[in-house]
């Protein structure tokens, strides 16, 4: 984990991660309008598309969060398994920012010693606290409460995104198409990848 206190650690990681969930996102709302899939609507759904890219919202969060490095790993590993346990939610854009403030939030409070209550996690969102309350009760029973994260599974996210993050190129040059995502079993330490991707 001290990889992640590098200051220019943060940074990638933050553009690494906005440039998956909108490909992830854009990929979903073009599978929604272009089959007959079905994908229900829950309370991570906006009426309308926030206006604030998914970078600027993370950038916002990492700056006015105070949460440890690690938070971030771990809220990515909170949305794989929410994803897999909710099919028919996957990441769009009138749900990732929801599903990232509350994914941040919870891993804020499963890590760290020192995190901000509820009502400061609506303010930094942009949306109101019963709202985020609502949105954590959702979110751990979409995580069927399964919130430990092994340093095994941790380790091998973190050595996932360190490793995307070095092929990353200037985000403004690089046209990436939707991709998979690894995801980890938990109880396998050869940490075999399974190619399924992150909304499905």
């Amino acid at each position: 984990m001290a990889e992640l206190e590098n200051p220019g650690v943060m940074p990638k990681l933050i553009a690494f991660l906005s440039s998956l969930l909108e490909r992830v996102s854009e990929s979903n709302d073009l599978t929604r309008r272009v089959t007959t899939q079905s994908q229900s609507v829950s309370v991570f759904h906006g009426l309308s598309r926030p206006s604030i890219t998914i970078q600027s919202y993370l950038e916002r969060i990492f700056k006015y969060a105070n949460c440890s490095s690690s938070c971030f790993v771990v809220a990515y590993v909170y949305l794989d398994r929410f994803t897999q346990r909710q099919p028919s939610l996957p990441i769009n854009s009138f749900n990732v920012h929801r599903l990232l403030i509350t994914s941040v939030m919870t891993a804020a409070k499963f890590l760290d010693d020192m995190y901000y209550n509820n009502a400061y996690y609506a303010k930094v969102g942009g949306i109101s606290t019963k709202e985020m309350n609502l949105l954590e009760l959702d979110f751990l029973f979409g995580l069927g409460f399964d919130l430990n994260v092994t340093p095994n599974t941790f380790h091998a996210y973190l050595s996932y995104l360190q490793k995307e993050m070095t092929l990353l190129q200037p985000l403004s040059l690089v046209v990436v198409p939707p991709r998979s995502v690894i995801t980890f079993n938990d109880d396998e330490a050869s940490h075999q990848k399974q190619q399924q991707q992150l909304a499905v």
